[in-house]
């Protein structure tokens, strides 16, 4: 015998979880905006997340106490009745051909090792290299080689820096 379920329905849990985040939500958000602390923004924001999580709850709430026949849940775990007349050759059909196409599609991506860009890594590009060219401060040509031992107060500007006026 299947148990009666009366009031709140079977996921009371759910239910309690729900009221308790929107009391503890409603507390902090009010707190935040009467009280006169430093940080009554954060209350403020912390009560309204909480509020919003509560609705969470009240969606697994609500879900869980649906009630569906089972004259109607049949057709959902595969207990079809065969006695339905002209309407079950072509749902019967639309089903093969429903099942022909996705076992297609899913043996497609076996065959191929996955969508794309799982089977292989990447190219590696190559490295590339950057050669930036040292300027004198008497000089605005740029010279290939490195500073000078007489240059050593003073780290030289690099060609992509701007002189000064």
């Amino acid at each position: 015998m299947e148990p009666v379920y009366r009031g709140l329905g079977r996921c009371v849990c759910c239910f309690w979880l729900a009221v308790a985040f929107d009391i503890v939500g409603l507390v902090v958000l009010l707190i935040g905006v009467f009280v006169n602390v430093f940080f009554y923004d954060l209350l403020i924001y912390a009560g309204a997340i909480v509020i919003f999580l509560s609705l969470i709850w009240w969606v697994f709430w609500y879900s869980g106490n649906i009630e569906v026949p089972p004259a109607e849940l049949e057709d959902d775990v595969g207990l079809l009745k065969k006695d339905k007349g002209a309407l079950s050759g072509i749902s019967g059909a639309m089903r093969r051909l429903s099942s022909r196409v996705s076992t297609g599609i899913r043996s497609s991506f076996r065959r191929n090792g996955g969508p794309p860009n799982t089977r292989t890594a990447p190219a590696q590009r190559p490295p590339v290299d950057v050669a930036m060219a040292t300027m004198t401060p008497h000089d605005n040509s740029p010279q290939n080689t490195g500073p000078s031992v007489t240059d050593c107060d003073e780290m030289p500007r690099t060609s992509t820096e701007t002189s000064r006026a």
